[in-house]
């Protein structure tokens, strides 16, 4: 794989993990922070809003998980990945935990 493939599959990390929290919040009608709320970040959109934002991060992570070509034959792509949930969990429960 090339540098950019694992800097992909750290992205779609990322995003996998931004889209439950919204997606979840969305689905069960509870209002949860978004990009789109008024503070953005702070304020809560309504579930609506959280379900879409949830499935556009849930469809870039698959775009990007399959531009990285991230398998399981690919322990470091794997792993690379697993990174980017781990921070993007670890950054949403510390901004989560400041509200």
């Amino acid at each position: 794989m090339k540098w950019y493939q694992y800097l992909a599959a750290f992205f779609a990390g990322l995003f996998l993990a931004n889209a439950i929290p919204h997606y979840v919040n969305g689905i069960s009608g509870s209002p949860f922070p978004s990009p789109f709320a008024n503070p953005p970040g702070f304020g809560n959109s309504p579930p609506l809003i959280n379900v879409l934002w949830g499935a556009f991060n849930l469809l870039l992570g698959y775009l990007l998980l399959r531009y990285s070509k991230t398998s399981i034959n690919n322990k470091t792509s794997l792993w690379i990945l697993f990174a980017g949930i781990v921070c993007m969990g670890v950054t949403l429960s510390l901004a989560f935990s400041h509200r």
